[in-house]
């Protein structure tokens, strides 16, 4: 198998970027970044540790993230499952990678960036859903930000109904769970799963 090896084969073989690939991309948001970015409701959060790389989905009502300033993005931690593996990267290395999704737009966002993680009370605070808080805030610098060629939505027509896969078609979280570990109980584990998400979704 041919492999690339080095920076200036890869440059050989794709050539020059464009003058927009390099134009979009800034320091700060802009007024129409913003829009974008809070626009979206859901976005792919990829940190990196000494264990490796982590990239988890995180998504909320009324936008994923809250922006405080043009520098500064706020990501409340809601409900998990508690394995914290971003927030323990975060802890140990501040550097972060942000993808943001629009539902009926081919335009995503992008944003490379730094992050600690706060537990300022009245921060905590400012996010109450049905009377709870996020145990935790990731708070976000940006430190460069920019939207992405949309070829990638408009190839796998990801807004277009007429391509969603039925969820009964696929296999269920037990069953995935019965897979990796053999004696799981999955039928209970299905059965429950839609009530307890329904009451520990913040």
């Amino acid at each position: 198998m041919r492999i690339i090896t080095s920076v200036e084969e890869l440059n050989e073989l794709y050539g020059g970027t464009s003058e927009a690939s390099i134009a979009k991309v800034t320091t700060a948001l802009t007024p129409l970044y913003r829009r974008m970015i809070e626009a979206s409701p859901f976005m792919a959060l990829a940190t990196v540790g000494p264990e490796g790389l982590d990239c988890s989905p995180r998504g909320d009502l009324g936008g994923v993230v809250r922006v405080q300033d043009d520098k500064t993005l706020l990501l409340p931690d809601w409900r998990g499952n508690n394995r914290v593996d971003s927030l323990a990267n975060i802890v140990r290395d501040p550097r972060i990678a942000l993808m943001f999704l629009i539902p009926g737009s081919n335009t995503t966002m992008r944003l490379n960036g730094r992050a600690v993680v706060s537990i300022e009370e009245s921060l905590l605070a400012s996010f109450e859903m049905e009377g709870k808080h996020p145990r935790s805030v990731v708070v976000i610098t940006i430190d460069e930000v920019y939207f992405q060629c949309a070829r990638a939505v408009m190839r796998a027509e990801l807004w277009k109904t007429e391509t969603f896969v039925d969820p009964a078609s696929l296999p269920t979280p037990g069953m995935l769970l019965k897979a990796a570990k053999g004696d799981f109980d999955q039928e209970t584990y299905d059965r429950e799963w839609p009530a307890r998400a329904a009451k520990s979704m913040w």
